[in-house]
């Protein structure tokens, strides 16, 4: 997992230049709910990580499948195999760009749109993503809550437990970022 949020440091940083704002989080905290007829499930992962440009919003983040924690064991385990298949398809990503310019010396709760691609399941999808960026005395804070249908990223839904699984799944994604360091320009990458 730590070579996950080096990489997505390493991307961003590729583009950072002089004077940009590079800010990283180690724990971005995602829950999932699904309401349907015969159980409502839930789900939260607090190992998401996140890099974010606020010079040019570009901003990634990524989560590993496997993470998330169920109330009832057999849910987890149905989740990560019957249909995430997180053995084939380890993590979930996102990589886009915040289309307002915040300043993030100015405190302040900003509602933001993303867009980018999000890839769950091996299927990546263009998606525009509304949420808020909040800034308190020094600190970034992002948060937002979207919908994720699992026909857009080919996960199958057996007919036998239809009644179980709603066909969309209601995300709340939240990160806490802290400045990290720029890059040297001596240091080459792996």
């Amino acid at each position: 997992m730590k070579y996950i949020g080096i990489i997505l440091l390493a991307w961003l940083s590729i583009q950072n230049q002089a004077g940009q704002d590079l800010y990283a989080c180690k724990n971005v905290k995602i829950d999932l709910f699904s309401s349907a007829p015969i159980e409502d499930i839930k789900a939260s992962s607090t190992s998401g990580t996140s890099v974010y440009n606020a010079t040019t919003g570009d901003i990634a983040f990524s989560v590993p499948i496997s993470s998330f924690q169920f109330r009832k064991s057999r849910m987890q385990e149905h989740f990560n195999e019957n249909y995430m298949e997180s053995d084939k398809y380890p993590r979930a990503s996102f990589k886009g760009k915040v289309q307002e310019h915040v300043d993030v010396t100015k405190n302040g709760t900003y509602p933001v749109t993303v867009t980018g691609n999000l890839d769950v399941h091996g299927v990546t999808q263009p998606r525009t993503v509304h949420g808020t960026l909040t800034i308190a005395n020094g600190t970034i804070s992002m948060a937002s809550e979207f919908m994720v249908k699992c026909v857009d990223h080919k996960i199958d839904i057996p007919r036998l437990v239809f009644r179980n699984i709603a066909e969309s799944i209601k995300m709340n994604v939240s990160a806490t970022y802290t400045a990290a360091s720029k890059p040297n320009p001596n240091n080459k990458l792996p």
